[in-house]
């Protein structure tokens, strides 16, 4: 029996009972408009994550076949980490985009345009003859990429336009939100994971440029309706022609850029150091573009809001450093050392990845409703409190992984599969307590000229974060490991990287939080 097979099934049944169920349960409570935006999300996530579940084994496995073992994992980390980099960082540029050029609906529109064809590119590159051309790979990355960039900050933003700005129920509807966003991940891990590593690697990578565009068309028909209460236009300067961008419509002059960034976006692919420099200079140079915000905004209550956005940008760079380890070392980790026979069936290592949004779709309800609750009590933690469970449960993760390793590790260095599983449920209800949480609060924080530049700015702090988090997979790799090496050799390797980076950095960081949360409720002057 296929159990791999069977779970994909069973994940699709569950989605098409839970998902009408979750709708039902909250529409009265919520507008039309986070239905729409949530079937939006989910199928744009649907691409990303089902091209993610596939990216570093594609390129350990094919790209770089002919390469030593640890010099292929080198450059496939190297690669990821620029490229979720990059697709965090142009979110900065993108909400800047939506704020003054184009409004939500266009930009959004915009890049899921460019990200299906990024997904439909690297399908393609499945011809006998595009099989191993970088300069193809690249491009088709860059796609995505620039796309992301449009799509990605907007739809977050352009839902909190629905909301007023301490509204009790907004937390609660990001927590819906990221529901979508982890349904399309789950489906995408399960459905492209398997289809890419049993059938053919080119295929998982079609069906995730269909979900994109399923996402799109949901998006664009939804536009045409009142559904969005006729929010999400043009500015009003670009609508009355006063504002131009190069002297043209501001419409075709990004447009214009978009594609002229796809050849700059693929070189840098190849430039893992530089990356690392630039981004640590952008990062650098927005913050205190923020801080110079904060400092010198007139209303003082404002300018301290954005600070409290600021000290915790830092923080929410640590947490996706770690958690990041997912798409790249905790996968290689899975292949090599977790025993992955389930009923007589190995389990792809692609799959494992749909545990973290499987876990998400069963506790943000949960989440959802523990917020709302605690909140009418008077108990609700504060934003900075919540970041500070985050980190604490990532840690624990990490350390569930470190002892399933000393101590429950089989001869032949196999660690049992719930393990894996348990790690993969504490970084989910760490990621529930920080990353939904995050995304409101940005949108309440900031002041509503500027609020899609912040929403860049805080993707920036993942950005930052997945490039480090490629620089971390790297340690786990070594010039004495290859094809060959006893699985007991690597799992050394990983657990050591995991305890100091995961269990010690981390829970370190909560610690300090811990410190500055009092410093942080005050600069939020009441906004919980």
């Amino acid at each position: 029996m296929d159990i791999a097979l069977w779970l994909l099934i069973i994940g699709w049944i569950f989605v098409l009972l839970w998902v009408p169920f979750i709708i039902y349960t909250n529409k009265k409570s919520h507008p039309k408009a986070l239905f729409v935006l949530f079937f939006a999300e989910m199928w744009e996530r649907f691409s990303y994550y089902g091209m993610r579940a596939l990216l570093v084994l594609y390129m350990t496995k094919v790209l770089f076949i002919d390469l030593a073992q640890n010099v292929a994992e080198s450059q496939a980390y190297g690669i990821y980490g620029s490229y979720t980099a990059m697709v965090y960082l142009f979110p900065v540029i993108g909400g800047l985009v939506a704020d003054r050029l184009l409004g939500f609906k266009k930009t959004i529109i915009w890049g899921g345009i460019l990200m299906a064809l990024g997904h439909f590119t690297l399908a393609l590159q499945g011809i006998e003859n595009l099989e191993g051309n970088m300069p193809f790979f690249f491009a088709a990355l860059s796609l995505i990429i620039v796309g992301n960039g449009f799509f990605k900050p907007n739809i977050s933003s352009f839902l909190g336009t629905f909301y007023e700005t301490d509204d009790p129920r907004k937390d609660g509807a990001f927590s819906i939100f990221y529901m979508g966003v982890n349904i399309g991940s789950f489906l995408a891990t399960l459905t492209c994971g398997y289809v890419g590593q049993e059938i053919n690697w080119h295929y998982g990578f079609g069906l995730a440029g269909i979900g994109m565009m399923l996402g799109l068309i949901m998006f664009y028909l939804a536009s045409k309706t009142n559904m969005l209460q006729g929010k999400g236009g043009e500015p009003e300067e670009v609508t009355a022609g006063d504002r131009k961008l190069f002297g043209m419509k501001p419409t075709i002059a990004v447009y214009a850029l978009s594609l002229l960034a796809i050849p700059v976006c693929a070189f840098m692919l190849d430039l893992s150091d530089f990356m690392a420099g630039a981004l640590i200079v952008i990062s650098l140079g927005i913050i205190a573009y923020l801080i110079f915000q904060a400092v010198t905004n007139k209303n003082k209550v404002e300018g301290q809001r954005i600070l409290v956005v600021v000290v915790l940008f830092f923080f929410h760079a640590v947490f996706w450093a770690l958690f990041e380890q997912a798409g790249g070392s905790l996968t290689i980790f899975a292949d090599k050392n977790v025993d992955r026979l389930v009923g007589g069936t190995e389990i792809p290592a692609s799959l494992f990845q749909s545990l973290n949004p499987f876990f998400i779709m069963v506790l943000a309800p949960v989440f959802s409703w523990l917020w709302i609750t605690l909140n009418k009590a008077g108990k609700e933690p504060s934003t900075p409190m919540k970041f500070v469970l985050g980190l604490a449960q990532l840690a624990l993760g990490f350390a569930v992984i470190v002892l399933g390793a000393k101590f429950f590790a089989s001869g032949d260095g196999l660690v049992p599969i719930v393990f894996l599983a348990l790690m993969y449920m504490l970084h989910t209800m760490g990621e529930l307590s920080l990353s939904p949480i995050g995304l409101s609060m940005v949108t309440k924080l900031s002041p509503a000229k500027i609020v899609g530049f912040v929403m860049g700015a805080w993707f920036l702090s993942i950005a930052l974060a997945n490039k480090m988090a490629g620089l971390i997979g790297t340690l786990t790799t070594s010039e004495a490991v290859d094809d060959n090496t006893p699985a007991a050799v690597t799992l050394g390797i990983y657990s050591n990287t995991y305890f100091i980076w995961g269990v010690c950095v981390v829970g370190g960081a909560a610690l300090l939080l811990l410190v500055l949360v009092p410093l942080l409720r005050k600069w939020m002057h009441g906004i919980h």
